[in-house]
């Protein structure tokens, strides 16, 4: 399954969730006995058996609805409602992705080659947002260390630079100084080679939508919501830290990890506690987002209150 058309699917012609649930089934059960997708690409498991770290949480997802008409994209909008009204006017096709920096297979890919060898698959995580709202995505899409590998970072990389695509005349909020443009983001390599971090192609088995980062973004489900790039144009390998969009934005209020912890507040508001969208009730912040077992050991040692 590779998702690089828009989706023209209305709200109320979404698939029901128990049919959605039953065709996940028979997806993982085509899986088991090896079966190969239309488009060539084989569907299988994302970890083998014996992997004992949870890919995905078996929370309730948040409603598409929701997911898609609730967002944080800058480019077009401040507000959470700006960007599903606005970003029709991008462009995802055709679309490139420019790849230098301290590798050994830099160029310009188009966005069908980058995918071809890919396979795509479901991951349900946790999506924790700053302000202090949180959602559950069922995120289509493929784990980032594939693509790095592809790219053969030399000794020198030791991070991961993201631009996002600056098209002023397509993202009218680009033409705004209420941040540095493009906007831009970055990982050490260790967060970025991890099995938790992901490309996104789609959601809910859909492509994803333009208010949702298409065609491909970052996914990092125990980080901030901002650190997960959208629309994502250059990838970069780099010997120094990325200076991040919001960092030089806000430096005393976002941080280069901006790992989620509920021990750390944010200088406007605490961070102990969040409100997923589609509840009433406040839940307790959990640290690194649920995440600690598979990504605690990354920051051994570390003082997470100068490292935020």
């Amino acid at each position: 399954m590779i998702f690089l058309k828009k989706s023209k699917i209305a709200d109320n012609e979404i698939t029901d969730h128990e049919i959605y649930k039953k065709r996940r089934q028979f997806m993982k059960n085509a899986a088991g006995l090896g079966i190969i997708a239309t488009t060539g690409v084989a569907i299988k498991p994302l970890f083998s058996q014996s992997d004992k770290q949870s890919l995905s949480t078996d929370e309730t997802r948040t409603d598409y609805k929701d997911i898609t008409n609730y967002c944080n994209y800058y480019e077009f909008g401040t507000a959470k409602t700006d960007p599903a009204k606005n970003a029709h006017t991008l462009v995802t096709s055709p679309w490139t992705i420019d790849v230098d920096g301290e590798c050994d297979k830099p160029g310009t890919y188009n966005l069908e080659d980058l995918l071809k060898p890919v396979s795509i698959e479901e991951r349900i995580y946790r999506f924790r947002c700053v302000e202090g709202w949180s959602m559950v995505i069922p995120w289509m899409g493929f784990p980032l260390a594939d693509l790095i590998k592809r790219m053969q970072p030399n000794s020198k990389a030791k991070y991961v630079q993201f631009q996002t695509l600056y098209d002023p005349e397509n993202m009218p909020g680009q033409r705004d100084n209420v941040l540095e443009w493009p906007y831009v983001e970055g990982l050490r390599m260790d967060e970025a080679m991890h099995p938790l971090t992901m490309i996104a192609t789609g959601i809910y088995g859909k492509d994803l939508l333009n208010q949702n980062g298409a065609p491909l973004r970052l996914v990092v489900p125990w980080k901030y919501g901002f650190k997960s790039i959208k629309s994502i144009a250059n990838i970069s390998f780099t010997e120094t830290q990325p200076y991040n969009s919001w960092q030089q934005s806000s430096p005393t209020e976002y941080g280069f990890y901006s790992n989620v912890n509920p021990n750390v507040p944010h200088p406007r508001w605490s961070q102990s506690k969040e409100r997923r969208i589609g509840e009433f009730t406040k839940r307790k912040t959990q640290m690194f987002n649920g995440y600690e077992t598979e990504v605690a050991d990354l920051y051994k040692g570390m003082d997470l209150k100068r490292y935020f």
